[in-house]
């Protein structure tokens, strides 16, 4: 345990130094509050606007707090995923194109260890920078909008958050595996395949990971959920960390 606690704080030293701790944080707190900001002032925005058709805003109506809320979050599921795939794609690429990763497994450490260390750090960063950024979206929602249930602005937070860890724990696979680029790729077009599937198939498919994002929106209006997307979202993280961690015992660069 004290091996995988100083890998970890290693990793989230390299999070400082390499600015990752701040910048990914910072984008997740603009997304977040530029929902209710621009929704509360969309009125403004249409009337100054000369293109809107006669009558347009009349029929025009502010959304509820809760409907605010989860397009905020929906913010997170498109620019928040390339944003995160981006900060995760040379975890275990960059250490293997510097030599790093043939230091570390000449230590007496396990590649599971060295590869739980990265995505603790990586999860470590995702909890930061969505926390950081729903309080920011949740506090102007209230501002603006209206009350919210904590409650539930916490849970639909936390199923957001199990899918974009689904995309951190791919991105760290393909890590393993490929240059970062390319691992940030593979990973994106998985979890858009996946999206792609889903909303294209959604009776068949409401098992996936990428289902969550949408039970995390019908939570905050319904508040209602399932267990299969979160079921398959632990495994497929599972999956990811121990594929990893076979990978990374091939450290060399593919050809």
């Amino acid at each position: 345990m004290s091996k995988l606690w100083a890998l970890y704080s290693r990793e989230m030293l390299e999070a400082v130094r390499s600015y990752k701790l701040i910048w990914i944080p910072v984008v997740f707190i603009i997304l977040g509050i530029m929902q209710p900001l621009v929704t509360f002032y969309m009125a403004d925005i249409l009337a100054a606007s000369s293109n809107v058709p006669a009558g347009f805003m009349d029929s025009y109506e502010m959304p509820g707090a809760a409907a605010v809320m989860a397009q905020a979050l929906g913010q997170y599921g498109t620019i928040g995923i390339l944003i995160l795939t981006l900060g995760t794609m040379n975890s275990l690429a960059g250490e293997r194109s510097s030599g790093t990763a043939e230091l570390l497994m000449a230590r007496p450490v396990s590649p599971v260890s060295i590869v739980v260390a990265k995505w603790a750090a990586n999860f470590t960063v995702l909890v930061i920078a969505l926390v950081l950024g729903v309080a920011g979206a949740a506090y102007y929602t209230v501002q603006l909008m209206g009350s919210l249930a904590w409650g539930t602005v916490a849970a639909a937070s936390g199923l957001y958050a199990l899918w974009l860890l689904c995309a951190v724990s791919l991105t760290l696979l393909f890590s393993a595996w490929l240059r970062g680029p390319a691992a940030a790729g593979f990973a994106l077009l998985l979890a858009a395949g996946m999206s792609l599937a889903h909303s294209l198939l959604p009776s068949r498919t409401a098992w996936l990971p990428a289902a969550l994002p949408g039970m995390s929106a019908g939570l905050l209006a319904e508040g209602s959920v399932t267990g299969g997307p979160m079921i398959s979202a632990v495994l497929l993280i599972v999956a990811c960390i121990a594929g990893a961690s076979l990978l990374i015992r091939r450290n060399k660069l593919p050809n």
